[in-house]
């Protein structure tokens, strides 16, 4: 079946149990839509990918740089600015997914204000989550 990628699959939420053997209602399914999906996965690659490149920059540009004899560059200073950047990819990822409008406009470039609001929608979340599992 070449070609025809993922698929998702043919159940409803309603069909699909939920914890402690009730079913889900089909209001309670949630799904992306495609765009914000595609916002969400372009400042995702941007926000983790840059600071990535830049962790394995640091490695080749230490290694040149002191092979070269350039610089002497001790090992724990390469070491900690290339974790400094993979550190920076990994709030990337949650940058990109937090950053990313809901709304039928693309929003700003950086997105910089869907932050709070897509933080304050995502602790009613989670504050809702808990208020169903404890009653």
């Amino acid at each position: 079946m070449a070609g025809k990628g993922l698929r998702p699959t043919t159940r409803t939420a309603a069909a699909q149990p939920a914890r402690g053997g009730r079913k889900a209602s089909p209001a309670r399914q949630q799904v992306i839509p495609d765009a914000v999906a595609n916002r969400m996965a372009r400042r995702i690659a941007i926000a983790t990918g840059v600071p990535s490149l830049m962790g394995m920059g640091v490695f080749v540009a230490s290694y040149v740089l002191v092979s070269r004899q350039i610089l002497d560059i001790p090992p724990g200073a390469t070491l900690a600015a290339s974790g400094g950047c993979f550190l920076l990819g990994l709030l990337g990822l949650s940058y990109g997914v937090l950053s990313a409008s809901w709304e039928d406009k693309p929003g700003s470039l950086l997105g910089a204000e869907q932050l709070p609001l897509n933080i304050s929608r995502l602790k009613e979340s989670i504050r809702a989550m808990r208020q169903n599992r404890d009653s």
